[in-house]
């Protein structure tokens, strides 16, 4: 039976702490597609999003008039393109990206991700076309998004595949100049990918995959942040671990609610229900911010000590509370820290509490990594390369999901500010520390940790 208390907190978290379902994202499998003439190609990529998406804004709509529960984006995930494209060279691959964006404003979705390259072990030739052919991709499309995943625990580090894509970063920013380098906040590049992230720019389909699938992911900041201010509010007398049992329990009902989506829509759709990712995806909004429950434990300057751990202590508490609302949990599922889109932290940046350094550390913890960071326009290739080096390292030595997504902003310098709009916000330039670059100039790869023999 439901307690009255339990429908009112539901309604509260909907009504006025910002909960919303951040996104709805249908992976769809793509090899069946391929064909050596690409045209041909790009119509049987377009006829089967048609096909099996056409009418996924449609009823995502319904379900959500059906609750009462707003779904901010619809989003579709397709198979890696460098898996399925094999056959084409880079310009062949940038006009399926834009065949990719033609069927996607068609259907009226957000974004559309999977102009993807998975080269942790090494490049085939396709790869590298797809890597080379970033800049164009990304930069003359406005809803294709791409990732390429650069290290795993098993496989370790590609540095050559690192350098590549921070070449193609570089370009990525140049040719989008006039918007700040905003080109480079359509592309993640990981260290253990996931084959099931609902969230943009690094949701692809992946090979464990069924043939379509839907995938729900759940964001509450706000909720989180209103549960620890009452429970501080309330109790004169409480510690760590009751802060940490009421975000386990606010994560429990916030996850309910996707999984609730997910199938309604998953039914309607006649198409199976996927996972839900309960990771708390901040907006620029004030009073959605992972930045602001952070203070609400404590934490009065982002990026000060105790910082770190503020971070283990909530995505801990995230992951168990989703972990015990349902078995179908996946994605990220933790918390993100994307500077540009947390209004908190992009403040903790602007000031100087929040370093490069500091972030890097707290991605240690958190869902992702080094995300929506803006650093200067002239940072070079190989300084980039070694950002995201470090932050693979992170994540192959401690067997999690990591990943970057860094913007270059052409002219500005620490001090300045990247402004994007939207849910992506405005960024202050972060300054980057130079003096690595023969490390990457080495090439190579950096092996895999000796725990990666577990069988």
């Amino acid at each position: 039976m439901l307690r009255t208390e339990d429908i009112l907190m539901t309604l509260r978290m909907f009504q006025d702490e910002n909960c919303d379902v951040r996104t709805v994202t249908m992976g769809i499998q793509l090899y069946d597609c391929a064909d050596p003439d690409i045209e041909a190609c790009c119509q049987k990529v377009q006829e089967k999003i048609r096909r099996l998406a056409g009418r996924l804004v449609e009823e995502g709509r319904a379900v959500a008039d059906q609750y009462g529960i707003p779904i901010v984006n619809f989003r579709i995930a397709v198979t890696p393109v460098a898996w399925w494209a094999a056959a084409h060279d880079g310009d062949a691959m940038v006009r399926l990206a834009m065949a990719l964006d033609e069927v996607a404003q068609e259907i009226g979705v957000d974004f559309v991700g999977g102009f993807s390259a998975l080269v942790e072990k090494g490049e085939t030739t396709a790869d590298r076309e797809l890597i080379a052919a970033l800049p164009e991709a990304l930069g003359d499309t406005e809803k294709v998004c791409g990732s390429v995943n650069v290290a795993s625990s098993r496989a370790g580090i590609n540095i050559e595949a690192i350098f590549a894509v921070s070449q193609s970063i570089k370009k990525l920013a140049s040719r989008t100049a006039t918007e700040d380098g905003f080109g480079c906040a359509k592309l993640v590049v990981f260290a253990n990918m996931p084959d099931d992230n609902p969230f943009m720019a690094g949701a692809a389909h992946g090979a464990g995959e069924a043939e379509c699938v839907i995938n729900v992911g759940v964001s509450g900041p706000g909720v989180v942040k209103r549960a620890v201010e009452r429970l501080r509010a309330a109790e004169t007398s409480l510690n760590l671990g009751d802060i940490a049992e009421e975000i386990k329990c606010t994560a429990y009902r916030v996850t309910r609610i996707g999984e609730l989506i997910g199938n309604t829509l998953a039914q309607r759709l006649q198409v199976p229900f996927g996972i839900v990712d309960l990771s708390l995806a901040p907006t620029p909004r004030i009073g959605d911010s992972v930045g602001e429950i952070l203070q609400m434990m404590g934490i009065e300057r982002i990026g000060a000590s105790g910082s770190t751990a503020a971070v283990a202590l909530l995505t801990d508490a995230v992951k168990k509370g989703g972990a015990f609302a349902s078995s179908s949990v996946g994605g990220l599922s933790g918390a993100f820290i994307p500077v540009s889109e947390d209004a908190v932290l992009e403040e903790a940046a602007a000031r100087g509490d929040l370093s490069l350094e500091k972030l890097e550390a707290m991605t240690s913890i958190c869902s992702v990594g080094l995300d929506m960071v803006a650093i200067p326009g002239e940072t070079s290739p190989e300084t980039i390369a070694g950002i995201i080096a470090d932050e693979c390292a992170i994540g192959v030595m401690n067997h999690k999901t990591t990943a970057c997504r860094l913007i270059p902003v052409p002219g500005k310098q620490p001090g300045e500010e990247a402004v994007f709009g939207g849910l992506f916000g405005t960024a202050p330039i972060m300054p980057v520390r130079a003096g690595g670059e023969g490390f990457i100039r080495l090439g190579g790869s950096i092996p895999a940790p000796i725990h990666a023999l577990r069988n």
